[in-house]
């Protein structure tokens, strides 16, 4: 009961990495990609499901910002038919040729530098790291970002000292247990991608511009 009240009542505290200064986009401008293709990420986490997860998230935010996007586990599997399984062998082939492969305009690349949950008996900190590089398909980076993302269940002031004390136990342990990362994931890609200073600029195929 504890728990579920507690589910009932935790806040998502967010975090986001500082802000980096306003990228010059000229060279995605001069690209113009129309089509991207989002290859399997390095994961230098600990989590070996984490690639999968995140590549999941991938295409929505490219999609609402206007690009087509090839879709991922499509391209997951052609790519291992050509002999490449590992994200890192993957991020070391000319982007030229896996464009060509595709017949891409752009290819995006993601690494996961941390996606893990540190616990410290009163509270779990969820913490989601990404790199993301998108590379036109004549081999120009054209775009590139960083975000950081943090989540830590907040407890209500007030009551007894010692319920609130185990209250915030049993949200730690129920965090450390079973963190989500999706939602983290989600929200530094769209921060990234569609809502930063840095954010994509709108595609083709996007209805509204802004």
């Amino acid at each position: 009961m504890i728990a579920r009240a507690l589910l009932l009542t935790a806040a998502l505290a967010l975090t986001g990495c500082v802000t980096a200064p306003r990228q010059d986009l000229k060279a995605f401008h001069a690209a113009a990609p129309k089509s991207i293709l989002v290859v399997p990420l390095v994961n230098k986490s600990l989590d070996v499901d984490a690639p999968n997860y995140m590549l999941s998230t991938l295409s929505v935010p490219l999609a609402e910002r206007g690009y087509y996007v090839f879709p991922v586990n499509t391209a997951k599997v052609v790519l291992e038919q050509e002999g490449f399984y590992e994200g890192e062998q993957i991020h070391q082939q000319p982007p030229e040729a896996l464009a060509k492969l595709f017949g891409s305009d752009a290819v995006l690349y993601v690494t996961i530098n941390r996606w893990d949950a540190q616990y410290a008996i009163f509270t779990t900190t969820v913490t989601v790291d990404f790199d993301y590089r998108m590379v036109a398909k004549d081999g120009t980076e054209i775009w590139k970002a960083n975000q950081r993302m943090q989540y830590s269940p907040q407890q209500q002031s007030g009551g007894h000292p010692l319920a609130t004390l185990i209250a915030a136990a049993v949200t730690a342990a129920i965090a450390r247990a079973a963190p989500n990362y999706m939602p983290l994931a989600q929200q530094a890609n769209t921060q990234v991608m569609v809502m930063g200073p840095n954010a994509l600029p709108a595609g083709p195929y996007r209805t509204a511009k802004p």
